[in-house]
């Protein structure tokens, strides 16, 4: 299986990480550490040498509360980012992005991957996706931000995700965007109780049914602090265990904090479930 984004082509017969890398002044766990364009690009770098396989760059806290930021602070904060480390790495570089205008300009400036937790509903965004040649992941979330975690509340969570990562994969093959260049994302922590979180971990496999690979992010989310306690800092080994158990339960792509302990836990997943070693 192979994942097109821009001009790599990604193999997912193995589980990749995702590096997350916020410019941000409010993100959860690490808001403020990387604003400037050297802090970011020496991150990036290092995630790299860790062993990351893309890089996803957020301009936008999406945090539980978060408060919305403008057009302009976003691209401000993004875009020379984007452009330096365009000439730098050789891994694709995602813009963790709702905006229509974020995404274009980022297209432009050298990314190669747009990671939407609105799943492209934004007027616009199909459009930009459809005439460009980057990969795209559609996310689910209940609510906004701001919202999401006041109430959260399903029939089944299960199927009511499905539904709607079916709904949007199926709105962006109509819009022309190939089904190569599409990841779905559960959207674990967007407008999900804890008890939504486990059930959508225990039941990962029946999402992969759509057809799209599945990228999962847990990555020092509350659910992990419920279930084994600590703050954000605190989640480094619930969080490996819940990537393990994702990639072993579907995901081929793991979107984390703290890439070069994931990197050696999937590695070890990775033997594991490779079809050539089996006797």
């Amino acid at each position: 299986m192979n994942y097109q984004c821009g001009k790599y082509q990604l193999n997912l017969n193995h589980p990749l990480v995702m590096a997350i890398l916020n410019v941000t002044p409010d993100s959860f766990s690490d808001g403020g550490e990387y604003n400037t364009v050297d802090k970011a690009v020496k991150r990036a770098m290092q995630l790299i040498a860790d062993g990351a396989d893309i890089i996803d760059l957020g301009g936008e806290s999406t945090r539980p509360g978060a408060t919305p930021v403008s057009l302009d602070a976003e691209l401000n904060r993004v875009i020379p980012v984007i452009e330096a480390l365009s000439q730098l790495c050789a891994v694709p570089i995602s813009v963790d992005t709702y905006k229509p205008e974020v995404m274009h300009e980022a297209i432009a400036a050298g990314a190669d991957m747009v990671n939407d937790v609105r799943a492209l509903q934004e007027l616009g965004a199909l459009e930009v996706l459809a005439n460009s040649n980057v990969g795209v992941c559609l996310m689910h979330m209940q609510g906004t931000p701001q919202t999401m975690q006041m109430a959260p509340s399903y029939q089944n969570v299960v199927a009511d995700v499905h539904q709607f990562l079916s709904e949007r994969y199926q709105a962006a093959l109509a819009h022309g965007i190939g089904k190569e260049r599409i990841l779905l994302d559960p959207g674990f922590g967007f407008g999900k109780r804890t008890i939504d979180n486990i059930t959508l971990i225990k039941h990962l496999a029946k999402l992969t049914k759509i057809g799209p690979p599945l990228l999962v992010g847990l990555s020092r989310k509350a659910v992990l602090g419920a279930i084994s306690g600590g703050d954000e800092l605190q989640r480094l080994h619930s969080g490996i265990a819940a990537s393990v158990i994702c990639a072993m339960n579907g995901a081929k792509i793991i979107r984390v904090h703290d890439v070069k302990a994931t990197v050696d836990a999937l590695k070890v997943v990775a033997v594991v479930m490779d079809e050539d070693q089996k006797q």
